[in-house]
């Protein structure tokens, strides 16, 4: 089945962003919440997921799981949008607007995965 070009966009997407955690780790690192523990792990493993993700999101016996996965993960990140904007270490470095902006983007990039279920 082919998909619409929009879907493998959204995968490749994932897995540019997930190749950015190996190549930047240590931006990574510097905005995670400092409530969790090893962010060198964490920033590997999220790594990791946005890659495998975007690549089964692009297969047709893996879309749906993928799908779900990505929902998951974006879900997930929202503690570290929530902890950005609320730490004053970002706000001096990163405009409020975009912080704020970075929230409601992450529902955008969610439904955006949702809306492929039905293929």
């Amino acid at each position: 089945m082919a998909y619409p070009w929009h879907l493998y966009l959204m995968g490749i997407l994932y897995f540019l962003a997930g190749t950015m955690h190996f190549i930047k780790p240590k931006m990574y690192e510097h905005i995670m919440p400092e409530y969790l523990p090893n962010h060198k792990l964490l920033v590997f493993i999220s790594g990791f997921a946005e890659i495998g993700l975007g690549i089964l999101v692009c297969t047709p016996q893996f879309k749906n799981f993928a799908i779900y996965g990505i929902i998951v993960m974006l879900a997930i990140f929202l503690l570290v949008h929530f902890y950005m904007l609320n730490n004053e270490k970002f706000k001096a470095r990163i405009p409020k607007w975009i912080l704020i902006l970075r929230l409601p983007l992450q529902f955008v990039l969610m439904y955006w995965a949702y809306s492929y279920l039905s293929l």
